[in-house]
């Protein structure tokens, strides 16, 4: 294959990719307007919006208020209208991204737990028979890309922060298959953000039948 049908191929993807994006960045919207999570019967959740919650409704609001205000100021119609158009497109993005930190929550659920990253409605299921261990740890990342693959070569580990922070990593038997950007990566640990991670923990341990930490003792 020619480099520039590479090229062109890889083009298309990340238009592709770009089109997915902004379409769920609507239906978090929506869902976030009508009140309807992406839950399916039977799951219970695992929140993990409070860690960005504070700063994704600043943007929002601000990106409202710099709508109106750049209506009031530019004085030429049509670059009025121009703006007017590009300051509701932001504004509706920015709601989509806020909703989607709500309307797509971590899921618990019988076939394992299903680990979301906001627009992402899936980043991958980790099955309860393949958790050997669960620890409760806040760590800061470098990057801030939703999915990611952890440094440590000697432990591949499927990285899913919220706001460059994760909380909680549970430790794998087998290596567990997943996408990360368009490739698939074998895993032996899944690192991800909650609200409430020591919570989450204690349902990890229940469904996975693991033994609860001694008194003291730190993952």
């Amino acid at each position: 294959m020619s480099r520039a049908r590479r090229l062109l191929l890889r083009a298309r993807a990340l238009a592709w990719l770009a089109l997915v994006t902004e379409w769920r960045m609507y239906c978090g919207a929506v869902r976030l307007l009508t009140r309807r999570p992406h839950v399916p019967d039977g799951a219970g959740t695992v929140a993990y919006s409070g860690l960005v919650a504070l700063a994704m409704w600043a943007f929002t609001a601000v990106s409202a208020v710099e709508l109106v205000a750049l209506h009031l100021i530019i004085p030429w119609e049509g670059l009025r209208l121009a703006a007017d158009v590009l300051g509701i497109w932001g504004v509706l993005w920015c709601l989509g991204m806020t909703g989607c930190h709500y309307v797509y929550p971590h899921l618990v659920t019988d076939a394992g737990l299903v680990v979301r990253n906001a627009e992402r409605r899936a980043a991958v299921v980790v099955p309860w028979d393949l958790v050997v261990g669960v620890g409760v740890r806040e760590r800061s990342h470098e990057s801030g890309r939703r999915v990611q693959l952890g440094d440590d070569p000697q432990r591949a580990e499927l990285l899913v922060p919220v706001g460059k922070i994760t909380s909680l990593h549970l430790d794998l038997r087998a290596p567990l298959e997943v996408a990360v950007r368009g490739r698939r990566h074998a895993v032996t640990r899944v690192v991800l953000a909650a609200d409430e991670p020591r919570v989450l923990a204690a349902m990890v341990r229940e469904r996975a039948s693991l033994s609860s930490p001694r008194p003291g003792h730190r993952p």
